[in-house]
């Protein structure tokens, strides 16, 4: 088990961005992408808010207008889960236990199947979300947290092997890292 975390292609996004506003939409479409799964706490949410705000309302019904399927996937409960996903009438996935393939399987067939290639998942988290991505197939994009002061404990705990795994991959392929925006950022 030990030498699927070995495995750096596992830790590369497709695209990093600050914010999932930065994200081009309409390449992702253009790139084949009619699905799009969205991770919550400190992706679109900090931990610390509940409900979706007016950018995040505007960003859902710009997608919806490029005709994504967006579903909801967080390792988080179901109450804070479905009362954000209530609030922009939004298919969502709880208690994903990402970066395993559970949660990523219970999504697929919610969106009935559709081939792993045109399916784009977004995250704060490589630990999580990129790993379990890209091990899923999926196009991965990774963006900054939102506000990490507010993070679980089992979070802060990701976010130490996010640092070891971003240090190795620095030191071992400095042209993708570099790439990839990352320095002073995570």
């Amino acid at each position: 088990m030990i030498e699927i975390f070995l495995r750096k292609k596992y830790f590369y996004p497709k695209e990093y961005h600050q914010t999932i506003y930065d994200i081009d939409f309409i390449a992702l479409k253009e790139k084949g992408i009619k699905n799009i799964l969205i991770d919550l706490d400190n992706t679109l949410i900090p931990y610390d808010e509940h409900l979706a705000n007016d950018q995040i309302k505007t960003l859902m019904k710009k997608l919806e207008s490029l005709d994504f399927k967006v579903m909801i996937i967080s390792n988080n409960n179901e109450q804070r889960v479905k009362k954000f996903c209530d609030d922009i009438d939004c298919e969502y996935i709880f208690s994903a236990r990402k970066p395993f393939k559970y949660g990523f399987k219970k999504a697929l067939k919610k969106l009935n199947h559709p081939p792993r290639q045109e399916v784009a998942l977004i995250g704060d988290q490589f630990m999580t979300d990129v790993f379990g991505g890209n091990r899923m197939g999926f196009y991965t994009i990774v963006v900054d947290a939102i506000k990490r002061k507010t993070e679980k404990w089992y979070t802060k705990l990701n976010r130490r092997l996010e640092r070891k795994v971003l240090h190795r991959l620095k030191r071992t392929d400095l042209e993708y890292y570099e790439k990839l925006h990352l320095e002073g950022k995570r």
